[in-house]
C-alpha cells in the first residue's frame, strides 16, 4: 500500500515506493520572443552537461542591436524542492523585472530536492553566475557553451543577482561563496537582492512560534531537503547568524536590497536580524530593507499587478536600475 513516508505540508509528499508529489506545483510556461505585455524576448538554454543544467534567459526591448545592458543571474523559490525557472508565476515576474529595470535575466534551473539534496541547488546556482560571467570575454573555448545574447548585449560591469525565498536564502550563499571564490574574468558582483528569504535556526525569534517550533514549515523542511548538513538546522546556509558561522562582512557584493512581509511570521523577524547583522558586521558595501506592512510571504509574486506587488517590484527594478 501506498503511503507517505517524508512530507513538508502543503509542499511535498514523498511515499514508500520512492514517488514524489509535490502539491501547488504552478503550471509551467513556454519562453515567448516579444512578449505581447512586455516587450521582453525569451528562450531556454543548456549551460552544463555534465550535470544537465538549464536556465530561461530574458532579454529587454532593445534601442540598439548593439545595446549593453546590465545583468541578473536569478533564482526561483519553491523550498529547494519544487516550482522551477519555467513556472508561470516566475515566468510572469522575470518579464516584468526585465522589462521595467531594463536587464537581462539569466533565471537558473535547479535541482531539487528530495531527488537532488541541498547542496546541490547551491552548486548548480553557482555554476549558472560563473556560465554568465564567462562570457566577458567573448573567446572561443570548447568547454564553454556561449551564448550570443551575453555576448552581444552583457553589461559584465554591472551584473546583479537576486531571488525569491529560498532563492533568496540561495542569493546569500551564493553572495558569501563570492566573498573568497573568484569568479571568471574578474567579473564581481555589483549588487545582491533578496525577497523574503528563506532563514532558520535551532531558536525561535521574534514571533517565531516557541511551543511546536520543531515542527514548523522552515525547521521540517530543511531537514528534509538537507538531511546530512553540518550543524542541522545552525548550518550557516540557513542560519548566518548561527555561533561559528563565516562573517557577514565577506559578502562578496557592493549593494544589497532585502524585503519582508509585515505578517509573514515565518521569516520576517529572523530576515530583520540578518539586515541588522549585517549592517553590524563591518562589511563595506550599503544595505536597505523596505517592509510591506500586512502582506503575507511572497505575496508580489502571484499578485503582481496590486498596488503593493508594484510597489515592491518597483524597489527591485529601481534597485537594479541605480
Amino acid at each position: 500500500m501506498k503511503q507517505i513516508v517524508l512530507q513538508i505540508p502543503t509542499f511535498l509528499n514523498v511515499y514508500n515506493d520512492g514517488s514524489t508529489e509535490r502539491l501547488g506545483n504552478m503550471p509551467r510556461a513556454p519562453p515567448c520572443l516579444n512578449d505581447p505585455e512586455t516587450g521582453v524576448s525569451s528562450k531556454d538554454i543548456v549551460f552544463s552537461i555534465n550535470p544537465l543544467l538549464s536556465a530561461r534567459l530574458y532579454l529587454p526591448k532593445l534601442n540598439a542591436n548593439d545595446q549593453k545592458v546590465p545583468i541578473l543571474v536569478y533564482f526561483h523559490g519553491g523550498g529547494f524542492c519544487r516550482e522551477s525557472a519555467f513556472s508561470e508565476h516566475h515566468h510572469e515576474y522575470c518579464n516584468i523585472v526585465a522589462s521595467q529595470a531594463n536587464v537581462l535575466i539569466v533565471s537558473v534551473e535547479h535541482r531539487k530536492a528530495p531527488e537532488h539534496y541541498l547542496p546541490a541547488a547551491y552548486e548548480d546556482c553557482w555554476a549558472g553566475l560563473k556560465w554568465a560571467a564567462t562570457h566577458a570575454k567573448a573567446t572561443q573555448n570548447s568547454h564553454i557553451i556561449s551564448e550570443p545574447w551575453l555576448i552581444d548585449h552583457g553589461d559584465f560591469s554591472k551584473i546583479f543577482i537576486g531571488g525569491d525565498s529560498s532563492g533568496g536564502n540561495i542569493v546569500h550563499n551564493v553572495a558569501m561563496r563570492a566573498g573568497v571564490e573568484p569568479l571568471p574574468n574578474g567579473v564581481k558582483i555589483i549588487g545582491a537582492y533578496m525577497n523574503h528569504p528563506y532563514f532558520c535556526g535551532s531558536k525561535p525569534v521574534g514571533s517565531e512560534p516557541i511551543e511546536g517550533f520543531e515542527k514548523s514549515l522552515p525547521y521540517m523542511a530543511w531537514g528534509i531537503v538537507y538531511p546530512d548538513a553540518p550543524g542541522g538546522i545552525d548550518n550557516p546556509m540557513v542560519n548566518p547568524m548561527a555561533p561559528g558561522a563565516p562573517s557577514l562582512a565577506t559578502l562578496g557584493c557592493s549593494k544589497m536590497f532585502i524585503s519582508v512581509a509585515g505578517d509573514d511570521v515565518s521569516f520576517r523577524d529572523r530576515t530583520v536580524l540578518y539586515y541588522e547583522a549585517v549592517r553590524a558586521s563591518g562589511w563595506k558595501g550599503q544595505v536597505q530593507l523596505f517592509e510591506e506592512k500586512g502582506e503575507q510571504h511572497v505575496y508580489y509574486m502571484f499578485h503582481p499587478h496590486t498596488d503593493k506587488g508594484k510597489r515592491l517590484i518597483k524597489h527591485v527594478t529601481d534597485f537594479l536600475r541605480q
